[in-house]
Order: structure tokens, then C-alpha cells, then sequence
């Protein structure tokens, strides 16, 4: 019989940039019995999710949900808005960049591919350059991902909107948020996005197994004289059916009904705060490495991504084998160097369901593997971290005064 949880006691730490923790009461929602996909109370449940999910990708545009992984969600992007043979502009931005242009070779698109060191965002000034230079227009889209899983670098949308825009180019903007979603800031329709692309497992706290586009105007008048095969990955049917909560095929009842929780988990907390969240644990994992005398993947801090950080290891020495002793003697997972970056960068995941004390436990974690391992690094990780995490509790308490002051007064009063 195969263990799936061999753990021998306290909580396994699942430190990787996804899938993430699931918070209890989104595991609780999905263990409720599965319904009937074309009844009432189904119906409840799908407008529910539809009428909210908008709000985490700061939209009023339609949000398509797919039980699919987020590669269905990148492949559902292009066959719905391109057609053979169509160029499209992708920067080289890390692992993840890769696969969605190989995906987009496998249908029959011309990418072209900006090159990139797999330290930095996407060049918006090489995008710009390369939208003048198309003054046929033969380029249908630009491809970025937003937060490159592999190597915790951020890429700046809104300066991709202003590029195409300066260049007067038509191409449609298309974008990957899987690691950022929930997580980073993002804003659908503000920053002039045609169809963003996320999954579930990650900033939404749910397993594998949803994935999303969120689809402009621009998009859907796009996907009318698109001629790459679709059926199952449609638009039109799905947003239509929809209308009335329901979805044209058999959709992934319980994971919706794990859905329906996140988000309320969610909105409740604001995303502005879930926002300003994995920020300071991004400050305070990045202070982390800086007082190992390591080096953060991702050389630009302005790009610095607030969902993970990618660490780079010392010469001689190998990622892998760090990460394996840190499972055995600590039961923490680590996230692996995907591709060029294998062996060479270990990467730490801080998104999700995630608080200040499971940050300080995985950074705890990550420091006696460093001291057990013998990788060259200074003790004081931990401790800058802490520093870190405090400075932000005071600059937020001084920010809220009233707040403080009302809660002590709750406490007086017990």
C-alpha cells in the first residue's frame, strides 16, 4: 500500500512556489458531498465564484474557468485569439517563458523570441523596438509572463501596454499570471490586458486543476475570425452557459466548491492586504539571503518577485543536494532549479496561505541546511528576517493608531 503522508510528526513544510498550502476550510469545502452539475444549488455555487472571481483579476470582463491545469489556460489563450501560422512576440524571461513558446510552436504559431539571461523581467525597450519595426503588423500578440516561476523575477506589464501602445501596434497582450495572481498586484483592465492566463494552485490556494482566462472585449472580437482548432477550450459556450451558473461540459465540482471558500478567504482579508502580505515576506526572505552572504537569482530589485526567491548557490556546490537533506532532516520541500538553472538555485516559496511564523520556520529550515550541507554562507539569516518582520508590524501599527488603541481597549474590557 503506498503512504501518501509518511511525515513523522509536526506539519511537512511545502516551501515551493506551488502548488501551495491549502488553508483548512478551502480542504473542508472540497470534501463536501458532490452535487448534481445541472441543479439548483450548482447553479448558486457557479454564479458565486462568477460573480467574484473578476475581483481578484481586477476586472468587469469575463473570467472563463477551466478544469484544466494553468497549461490548458496558456493553450485556451492562443487557440482562442490566433490563427496558423500567426508571428507572436515572447520574451525569454525563464523556464515557464519557454514551455508557453514550445506550446505555441506545437499549434502551428511563428513565435519569435526575445532572448533573455533568466535574471531579469521581460526588455520592454526590445519589445518596443521590435513592434516598430513590424510595420505590417504581422505580429498578433505579445506573450509575457508576468511572475517567472523560476526565477523570481517580476516583468512590467504596464510598461509592455505602454510599448505596444507607443509603437501603434494592434497586437493583442497576452499574459501569465500563475505564480502571481492573488500574490502580486495585477490589474486586468487597468493595465490593458487582453487574456490573462492564471491556475489555481498557487496565489488562489487551492490543488491543481482550475485554470483561467480573463478575456477583453478586444479578445473575444479576436477569437471570432481565429482559425485555430478549438472545441473544449471555446470561449463563447462556456462564457454563455455561464449566464445561468452552469458550464457547457462536466466541471470540477468540488475544486469550485474549494474555490468558492478561497475566495472568500480572499476578500475578506482585501486584497490589498494580501497584497502588502507578500510583500514584507518578500523583504523579509530577501534580507534572509542577503545576511547569508548568498545571491538572489533575479539581479534587478525593482523586478524582485514577492511570490518566491530563487537562490543562487555557491560554485562547487549543488541545489539538489541541499534541498535533499533539508527534506530529511526537516521535512521541508524547497523548490528545484527547472532547465539551465538545475542544481545551480534553490527557491523558496512564500505565497499563498502563508503567515510571518511559517516564514521564519522555513527560513529556519533553510539556515541549519545551509550550516549541515557546509555550503559557504554567514549565520544571521534568521535573525535579519525577524528584524525585518518587526519593522513592518511597527511601521504598520504607527500607521494605524486608532486600530492599536481600539484593540487594547477590546482587551481592557475582558
Amino acid at each position: 500500500m503506498i503512504r501518501y503522508d509518511n511525515h513523522p510528526s509536526g506539519r511537512h513544510f511545502l516551501q515551493i512556489p506551488g502548488p501551495t498550502n491549502v488553508p483548512d476550510r478551502v480542504l473542508r469545502a472540497i470534501d463536501r458531498p458532490t452535487i448534481d452539475h445541472r441543479g439548483p444549488e450548482f447553479a448558486r455555487l457557479g454564479r458565486s465564484i462568477l460573480d467574484r472571481i473578476g475581483t481578484v483579476f481586477q476586472t468587469k470582463e469575463p473570467v472563463v474557468v477551466y478544469a484544466a491545469s494553468g497549461t490548458g489556460a496558456w493553450e485556451a489563450a492562443l487557440v482562442n485569439t490566433l490563427s496558423a501560422g500567426d508571428a507572436v512576440l515572447m520574451a525569454e524571461t525563464g523556464h515557464f517563458a519557454l514551455l508557453w513558446k514550445r506550446l505555441a510552436e506545437r499549434l502551428g504559431l511563428a513565435p519569435a523570441f526575445l532572448p533573455g539571461d533568466w535574471r531579469h523581467g521581460a526588455d520592454v525597450d526590445a519589445i518596443y523596438a521590435r513592434l516598430a519595426d513590424d510595420r505590417a503588423h504581422a505580429i498578433k500578440a505579445v506573450c509575457v509572463v508576468h511572475n517567472e516561476t523560476s526565477t523570481g523575477a517580476v516583468s512590467d506589464i504596464p510598461g509592455v501596454r505602454s510599448a505596444i501602445d507607443r509603437a501603434g501596434h494592434p497586437a493583442l497582450l497576452l499574459v501569465d499570471t500563475i505564480s502571481s495572481l492573488a500574490s502580486i498586484d495585477y490589474r486586468h483592465d487597468e493595465w490593458g490586458v487582453d487574456v490573462t492566463v492564471a491556475g489555481s494552485q498557487k496565489g488562489l490556494m487551492l490543488p491543481p486543476g482550475l485554470s483561467f482566462n480573463a478575456v477583453s472585449p478586444k479578445a473575444r472580437a479576436a477569437s471570432r475570425h481565429a482559425t485555430l482548432p478549438r472545441a473544449y477550450w471555446g470561449w463563447d459556450e462556456i462564457i454563455e452557459s455561464n449566464r445561468n451558473g452552469y458550464w457547457p461540459w462536466t466541471p470540477a465540482t468540488n475544486l469550485l466548491y474549494g474555490l468558492d471558500a478561497a475566495l472568500d478567504q480572499l476578500l475578506e482579508e482585501g486584497l490589498p492586504n494580501v497584497f502588502a502580505r507578500h510583500a514584507r515576506h518578500g523583504d523579509a526572505a530577501r534580507a534572509a539571503v542577503r545576511a547569508w552572504d548568498l545571491e538572489i537569482l533575479c539581479a534587478n530589485p525593482a523586478q524582485y518577485s514577492n511570490s518566491l526567491t530563487a537562490v543562487l548557490m555557491p560554485m562547487g556546490h549543488d541545489a539538489d543536494a541541499l534541498r535533499k537533506l533539508i527534506l530529511e532532516r526537516f521535512d521541508m520541500s524547497l523548490g528545484t532549479g527547472l532547465s539551465k538553472l538545475a542544481g545551480r538555485v534553490f527557491r523558496i516559496g512564500h505565497l499563498g496561505d502563508f503567515n510571518d511564523l511559517a516564514l521564519m520556520g522555513t527560513l529556519a529550515g533553510v539556515e541549519m541546511g545551509l550550516a549541515l550541507a557546509g555550503v559557504p554562507h554567514r549565520a544571521g539569516g534568521v535573525d535579519a528576517a525577524m528584524k525585518a518582520l518587526v519593522n513592518a508590524a511597527g511601521a504598520a501599527a504607527a500607521n494605524a493608531p486608532h486600530a492599536v488603541a481600539g484593540a487594547r481597549q477590546v482587551e481592557t474590557v475582558r
